[in-house]
């Protein structure tokens, strides 16, 4: 693989506009199950993978807390609505997409979403096709913000992190690709960095549009 020509790519938030429902979700699931989230809380929990996620939920609600419970309930609200809305696309993922892969480079995946519904999403949006390789949590010990995924996708792919450059749009994501040794770039979806999140940053553009003028 050629030197700087790889990108790994966050998919919510950053390529599906999906974030805003992770956030609405995650307090409404945990109301559901007798628990009150906060915004910030709830703004927390995007990208977190396991063990993180679960111990986050422990923290915030005690031990008697089930993970798993309000996850399923999460999921079952998001789901409901992606069926009947459909699955939004940030601005320009399409086109910026063929436009990279027209430029040469290797794009992949870094997701925290499992791979069955990463492919299901990315195959509905019509974005499935530009990318080589899908990289998800699952595929590793520890999600995000652990470095394991990115590390890991690096290794399939063959390149050194420090080569690489991470699209990131939360918190989580991107605390991952910088321990991975990624050059970050991130597109703030929900919240902007705040001053500690910029001193790990390779870089901020305001949409993917920009990015094609930034690497």
């Amino acid at each position: 693989m050629m030197a700087d020509k790889t990108i790994l790519f966050d998919m919510d938030g950053t390529l599906l506009d999906t974030e805003k429902y992770y956030r609405r979700f995650w307090k409404q699931a945990a109301e559901d199950c007798g628990f009150f989230m906060t915004d910030e809380q709830a703004l927390s929990m995007r990208s977190l993978g396991r063990p993180f996620a679960v111990e986050r939920i422990r923290e915030y609600f005690g031990p008697e807390a089930d993970y798993t419970q309000i996850r399923s309930r999460r999921m079952e609200l998001m789901n409901a609505v992606l069926e009947q809305e459909g699955i939004p696309l940030k601005p320009f993922a399409k086109e910026v997409l063929e436009t990279l892969n027209h430029r040469g480079y290797c794009l992949a995946v870094a997701t925290a979403t499992d791979l069955q519904r990463t492919e299901a999403y990315l195959k509905e949006t019509g974005l499935f096709s530009y990318f080589h390789h899908i990289i998800c949590a699952t595929m590793v010990e520890r999600g995000k913000p652990a470095p394991d995924i990115y590390l890991y996708a690096c290794q399939v792919l063959g390149v050194r992190p420090e080569e690489t450059y991470a699209i990131e749009d939360s918190p989580n994501g991107v605390r991952s690709a910088c321990q991975a040794g990624c050059r970050v770039i991130m597109i703030p979806d929900q919240t902007p960095p705040d001053e500690e999140l910029k001193k790990l940053l390779f870089g901020t553009v305001d949409n993917l549009k920009e990015l094609l003028d930034y690497i």
